[in-house]
């Protein structure tokens, strides 16, 4: 829902204004720099520099977004590079369920299996419903919004990293959230076939 009401603000006040500066890289540029800040996260959660593996989770977003602005800007969006980022996207995920967990593995194990298995099946989701449904947008793929999208992905994340006395609790609304936002898909999916 942020990616979805928030993105345009985001992206006039953050993204847009810098595009003249970033548009002389290539796009896939920015979806190596976003896919490798988020890998970070994982070493860096494992030693339990908390700080800073939020920092790298954060500029792994900023790359995220930056990405397909970029792209569109230029005028060179392809199927590769949407396949790259979706792909990235759910590397980053992993790295960070995976620093979570080994932030404590002893206590943290079945919290993270239910986050993964969340995940899995809300991108097995949206994926499929994407595959069944005319693309209308300026993606390269239709996109179906959730309750939990990229955006509120990163803010559960980022609860879990500073505040670990909170991860229980937070990590298995974060899952809940994600399962119901996978199911809401598939139904709203049946009711417009």
């Amino acid at each position: 829902m942020i990616d979805s009401f928030g993105r345009s603000i985001y992206q006039k006040i953050v993204v847009d204004p810098c595009l003249p500066i970033y548009s002389r890289l290539s796009p896939v540029i920015f979806t190596y720099l976003s896919l490798l800040t988020g890998i970070l996260v994982f070493p860096l959660l494992t030693v339990k520099y908390s700080v800073s593996a939020f920092l790298m989770l954060m500029l792994s977003g900023y790359f995220d977004t930056l990405d397909g602005s970029v792209a569109r800007d230029k005028n060179q969006t392809t199927p590769f590079g949407a396949a790259l980022d979706i792909t990235s996207d759910r590397v980053v995920e992993f790295s960070v369920v995976l620093g979570l967990y080994f932030y404590c593995p002893d206590e943290r194990g079945l919290n993270c299996v239910f986050m993964l298995g969340s995940i899995l099946f809300c991108v097995t989701t949206f994926l499929v419903v994407g595959i069944f449904t005319q693309n209308s947008m300026e993606k390269s793929f239709h996109y179906s919004p959730g309750l939990v999208e990229r955006g509120e992905a990163f803010v559960f994340f980022s609860i879990m990293i500073l505040l670990p006395a909170q991860f229980h609790v937070v990590s298995y609304l974060f899952s809940s959230l994600v399962f119901l936002t996978g199911a809401l898909r598939l139904v709203q999916f049946k009711k417009a076939q």
